[in-house]
């Protein structure tokens, strides 16, 4: 067995929990094999280059080996390689998501009491 189905492929490497769920994230254009959209039947095979967008940067895996059965986590991890700019650009959004500040900590009383919303509404002339 050379060649595999794209649907099976993701969901054998754990990348969906289910078949179903690859199939819809294939359908809506989310996962594109050597930089082309693909349909959930498109075979890949060892060498071809699967790009998924599950998240901000999208990660970029290098098909190593094909299986129809879904194992475990150490089994599926070396069904691909992920590629080193993938793995660059992961580490860089990481790296930005850690040192952005954390938009709760602007807001120190938090949200404004019906009180505080009247008075608001007074300052800026709003009556009812």
């Amino acid at each position: 067995m050379d060649k595999i189905r794209l649907d099976k492929w993701l969901w054998a490497a754990r990348f969906y929990k289910t078949r179903s769920l690859a199939v819809q994230e294939i359908g809506k254009g989310r996962v594109l094999v050597n930089g082309q959209p693909a349909k959930p039947a498109r075979e890949v095979a060892v060498g071809d280059l699967v790009s998924m967008r599950k998240e901000d940067p999208p990660m970029q895996v290098r098909v190593c080996a094909v299986s129809s059965v879904r194992g475990p986590a150490p089994v599926a991890r070396q069904l691909y390689e992920e590629t080193p700019e993938s793995m660059a650009a992961r580490e860089r959004a990481a790296e930005i998501k850690r040192l952005a500040p954390e938009p709760s900590l602007e807001i120190i009383s938090g949200r404004p009491t019906k009180r505080d919303r009247r008075l608001i509404d007074l300052m800026r002339g709003k009556q009812d």
